[in-house]
């Protein structure tokens, strides 16, 4: 009988502890799938942070190693001078990319790194209990803002995305979202391609992909997939922001 789908050989067999309707194990796939597509398990090297990705060690078959709340950049900035030929990845939350790890995020992307960052933006914090995150929606009601995100206070949301393409280093940056089949598509080119980028040296590449939290969402696992649509699109829309390579190839 011939195999039309299975899980990918980067993935452990460890069954996923993220909630219901969660879509870390989504990302979890599409990043697996794009390190078999490009046969290099045997030299990645993946970095995980504190949060709801500080599991992910327990589902990725390569390597993987810990680093402190938001210094994922700095620790694969490291460990890709030290092991050039090995593939390096971070996998981070909102919370920890946008706010306590910005300073390693701009300065990694200013260098152009050649290293790959999965960005999860999800809106809130996550394990920790449903805080406001940097990405927090003006309005939305967090633990900590229960009145809703008042900018008048708190500021506006980051659009992370839109500010490192203002920046000369970096190779590449995307913003997917997994809340939908074609979606997901589209999310799983731009991570292979964020992959491939790196093996040919070509630099800094980000994916942001926006994801639900139906737990601190306050959601049902399809409504918050509605919510994805009908809320976070709109403010933080998909598309690819910087891509050197195509420009190039254009002029």
């Amino acid at each position: 009988m011939a195999v039309v789908f299975q899980k990918p050989k980067a993935l452990t067999d460890a069954p996923l502890h993220y909630c219901p309707g969660c879509t870390h194990g989504i990302i979890h796939r599409l990043v697996a799938e794009a390190i078999d597509a490009l046969g290099v398990e045997g030299k990645a090297i993946g970095v995980a942070p504190v949060g709801c990705s500080v599991m992910a060690y327990d589902y990725f078959s390569c390597d993987m190693v810990e680093a402190a709340h938001g210094r994922a950049p700095a620790v694969a900035t490291g460990l890709k001078r030290a092991f050039p030929e090995n593939v390096i990845f971070t996998y981070q939350g909102d919370g920890d990319l946008a706010s306590i790890g910005m300073a390693e995020t701009v300065h990694a992307a200013a260098r152009n790194e050649n290293i790959t960052v999965i960005f999860v933006n999800n809106a809130i914090y996550g394990m920790t209990g449903g805080q406001m995150a940097p990405t927090t929606l003006p309005g939305q009601v967090t633990q900590t803002s229960p009145y809703g995100r008042d900018v008048k206070t708190a500021g506006y949301p980051i659009k992370v995305s839109e500010m490192l393409s203002t920046l000369d280093g970096p190779e590449y940056i995307e913003r997917v979202a997994v809340n939908s089949v074609k979606n997901v598509k589209a999310a799983g080119k731009a991570i292979l391609k964020a992959f491939k980028n790196q093996v040919e040296g070509k630099g800094f590449s980000l994916i942001e992909v926006v994801s639900t939290c139906p737990t601190n969402w306050g959601l049902t696992p399809n409504d918050a997939l509605k919510w994805v649509d009908e809320n976070m699109i709109p403010y933080y829309p998909l598309g690819v922001y910087k891509d050197k390579s195509a420009q190039k190839e254009e002029k």
